[in-house]
């Protein structure tokens, strides 16, 4: 997701802006199980470089390598679990995203479809928003989630249960940020809109679809759409705000809370296992037709930042495809080569400092050679 302080975009849009920037000689190592020592000294400098913990999956190919650094506490004992949960924010737009391009599959739906063919009334324009404009962030809606953190970036109503209809209510208070159509502008709401929608075509939750039509199908055992429960089941990371009393900054451990905020816009559960290969089905086409992966890895007007739920990485060898996530205190990096042959996904729980840096490296490092 992406608030004020609920931030997604590849870990935000400044790790996009680093990765562009990254000179061409980052790409200095070829992934694989053979670069351990190296892939493992990335992951000690993203912890250096402020992160409580990493854990990370890379795969060229046929090869498999995991790999850890830092805690799973603050000052634990606890190495960060290679096969940890994590809540992976905004990674979760890519799979809404592939759910509703199968019901485009499935003649169920057109691209060009109206928000108020399927849901009228609920949001303003809704006759001239369409959901292409929703999958690629060009309809305007404003952002739900202003305001519902305090100024440290924590929930103000962390158990709180939303329903998508409040959370969508809550943009419907705010300006339309342009006519739909008009260019790109992030906004959380939109994936919200379309939970709703894929509920509304098939009769069944958000998650039922979600867990039919991928989790179950690629065996990604690990990976949740987690209802109301604030827990983060199985081994996991620990996650950190920083919060400042008096004269000193300590953590606040805001790993529980209730992800109906988030929703289809944000609110699964994963690991990097998983993350990689759901992606990797996707991009070998086992989820979507040929013509649909086409359209969805299409930027259209957004200037190659986002296609249909993903995002488009600029690295020096080329375009890596993915998403990247946040949620309070976790950091979401998952992304491919355009084929899929070649694959990092890392969970950061940062707390200080700026690992977004070492965390482009070692994604440029594994998708580059």
């Amino acid at each position: 997701m992406k608030g004020k302080k609920y931030v997604s975009v590849a870990v935000a849009a400044g790790l996009i802006a680093a990765v562009a920037a990254a000179p061409a000689g980052a790409a200095a190592h070829t992934a694989g199980p053979r670069d351990r020592a190296d892939l493992q000294a990335m992951l000690d400098r993203i912890v250096d470089a402020g992160a409580v913990g990493v854990i990370a999956e890379v795969r060229d190919g046929n090869r498999t390598w995991r790999g850890t650094s830092g805690r799973a506490r603050i000052g634990g004992p606890q190495a960060a679990p290679v096969d940890g949960r994590f809540r992976a924010g905004s990674v979760t737009k890519s799979f809404t995203a592939t759910v509703v391009l199968q019901l485009v599959g499935e003649g169920r739906l057109e691209l060009s479809d109206s928000v108020d063919q399927w849901l009228p009334g609920l949001v303003d324009k809704g006759a001239d928003t369409t959901i292409r404009h929703l999958l690629q962030h060009t309809s305007g809606l404003p952002e739900y989630a202003t305001d519902m953190f305090d100024k440290w970036g924590i929930p103000k109503e962390r158990y709180r249960s939303w329903t998508a209809k409040e959370l969508v209510d809550r943009a419907g208070r705010l300006p339309r940020e342009f006519p739909p159509g008009d260019r790109y502008g992030y906004s959380n709401t939109n994936y919200i809109v379309l939970g709703m929608l894929i509920e509304r075509v098939t009769g069944r939750p958000y998650a039922t679809e979600v867990r039919e039509r991928i989790l179950r199908p690629l065996g990604m055992g690990h990976t949740r759409v987690p209802g109301t429960s604030p827990e983060v089941p199985g081994p996991h990371a620990h996650a950190y705000v920083p919060v400042t009393k008096g004269d000193k900054t300590v953590p606040v451990d805001v790993t529980r809370f209730n992800p109906t905020m988030a929703g289809a816009a944000g609110g699964i559960i994963s690991t990097t296992e998983d993350l990689n290969r759901f992606f990797r089905a996707l991009f070998q086409g086992r989820l979507l037709p040929a013509a649909l992966l086409k359209e969805m890895k299409d930027p259209g007007m957004t200037k190659n930042a986002y296609g249909l739920g993903l995002e488009m990485a600029p690295l020096p060898c080329g375009t890596a495809l993915g998403h990247g996530g946040g949620a309070t205190g976790y950091l979401t990096v998952a992304f491919s080569s355009a084929d899929g042959s070649r694959q990092v996904a890392l969970s950061i729980t940062s707390y200080s400092g700026d690992p977004e840096k070492p965390a482009v490296a070692l994604m440029t490092s594994v998708l580059c050679r």
